[in-house]
């Protein structure tokens, strides 16, 4: 709900609220929480804020500067549907202890990016996040000194044909045969209609739900364009609702990139154009695909940067567990019209004047939503300040399944980074289209790549992996 703060005092004393809730993102992506009964909210809680130690947010402070404080957004509040108690949900911001802005702070990030777009360039950006994942009916694993293993498991999944079921009814999707199946077989119908429901409860309009590719429940949820800051709170808001849906259910959803071997992995494509309130900017029925220069332009600062953009938009170690070929992955850096084997694609069932757009393929959900959306855009705008042409660059378009190239054609195409490592390495050395307009800042790219290296990519090298036993145990 898009309330003022007097607004908000008097919808919580007029639908009885009894908790308001603040939720806090950590630079990782995470969301936090702290609340009050409705007793301690007042006027002075939108402008004063409530004290945290940032130093236990992910990313954030050292322990001796840790003293922080968090600011509701008050054009972010709804009723949280989970609470026992009628709680009020908003989103807040953090600040220094002095009262600025925290520059690490991802929403911040937002707000820079969307000032420097209206600096530099006339329209307004506007993302649409497709959010991939599965629903499981069972999740565990463990990874210690002397044994390490994961197991999920999904009553829809083509494993469980033989299962002992009493009875077993059979209606199990095949091997990455789930896209678009129908109940029976489709399990999680209902589910995820009760996901939707509050989705768009909570002021979020969704275009439409329904089974994806893998066999073991993955799915889809996508919502219309929204401006940067809203897309990105969409994604969170999105995530929690349908952690928390599924969990009533007693099942768990999931948004790891590849959570299951030899099936579809999940992504979060991005649709992305620049409006200027009545057309979309990237039109043009005598360009390419229906683009203008400007939509190629844009396109190119994507595929030119995309190696660094992975880093924020593809920022776990399971994301490149997805991104290998075979799995419809986008993992060489081109452009096509309808081709989903490019990590720029132009949607053709929808070119038009007021919604054309470019599809950055890559992203999965592990992103910090905030970052991510955020860099694409630097990226898009680098493009169309230094006209980067992506035909000239070698970019494409290519309109053939790039497995059916030859070989040397093929050798030609630029790839997309293999590991985390090696997007961190490209961040390292290309992140000065991030720079400009103070968007992001030397100390949050620092802290990012400190934070991914020790925390994620060093002790992943370390640990034995099941499979090499497999290969190795009796040599």
């Amino acid at each position: 709900m898009l309330l003022t703060s007097e607004e908000i005092l008097k919808f919580v004393r007029e639908q009885g609220i009894e908790m308001v809730d603040f939720k806090v993102a950590d630079l990782i992506g995470r969301w936090h929480h702290v609340t009050i009964p409705v007793s301690q909210l007042s006027e002075s809680t939108f402008t004063d804020g409530i004290g945290i130690d940032a130093s236990s947010y992910p990313g954030y402070k050292k322990v001796a500067a840790g003293d922080m404080k968090i600011i509701p957004d008050s054009g972010t509040c709804i009723p949280d549907p989970f609470g026992e108690l009628k709680t009020l949900s908003i989103t807040c911001d953090i600040f220094e202890a002095d009262g600025t802005p925290y520059l690490r702070y991802p929403r911040n990030v937002c707000r820079r990016a969307e000032a420097y777009m209206t600096a530099t360039q006339k329209g307004t950006a506007l993302f649409s996040p497709e959010l991939e994942f599965y629903i499981f009916d069972d999740i565990r694993y463990a990874s210690n000194t002397q044994h390490a293993f994961y197991y999920v498991d999904s009553i829809e999944a083509f494993w469980n044909t033989g299962k002992q079921e009493s009875p077993n009814l059979g209606y199990k999707f095949p091997l990455k045969g789930g896209y678009h199946g129908i109940p029976p077989a489709d399990t999680t119908f209902n589910l995820r209609s009760k996901m939707v429901k509050l989705i768009e409860e909570a002021g979020m309009p969704v275009k439409y739900h329904h089974h994806e590719v893998g066999s073991a429940s993955q799915v889809e949820i996508e919502v219309p364009h929204n401006t940067l800051l809203r897309a990105a709170d969409a994604v969170m808001l999105m995530k929690y609702i349908i952690k928390n849906v599924a969990h009533q259910s007693h099942k768990v959803a999931t948004f790891m990139p590849k959570p299951v071997y030899q099936e579809a992995g999940s992504g979060m494509h991005v649709h992305q154009y620049l409006s200027d309130g009545e057309v979309s900017l990237f039109y043009d029925q005598d360009g390419y695909a229906g683009l203008s220069q400007l939509a190629l332009n844009y396109i190119g600062g994507l595929l030119s940067h995309g190696p660094a953009l992975l880093a924020f938009t593809s920022p776990s170690t399971n994301s490149y567990k997805r991104l290998i070929p075979g799995y419809e992955a986008p993992v060489n850096l081109f452009y096509a019209a309808a081709n989903r084997t490019a990590a720029v694609r132009i949607p053709m069932y929808d070119v038009n004047r007021q919604r054309a757009r470019v599809e950055f393929r890559p992203p999965d959900a592990t992103c910090n939503p905030y970052l991510a959306l955020s860099a694409m855009l630097m990226a898009g705008l680098d493009g169309i300040e230094n006209k980067i042409d992506p035909t000239a660059e070698g970019f494409g378009p290519f309109e053939i399944d790039i497995a059916e190239m030859a070989e040397q054609q093929r050798a030609n195409i630029k790839t997309l980074p293999s590991s985390l490592e090696d997007a961190l390495d490209a961040l390292r050395d290309d992140h000065s289209f991030l720079l400009k307009g103070g968007v992001f800042t030397e100390d949050l790219i620092n802290a990012w790549i400190e934070y991914k290296v020790d925390k994620e990519t060093k002790p992943l090298r370390a640990r034995p992996h099941p499979y090499e036993f497999e290969l190795y145990s009796d040599i």
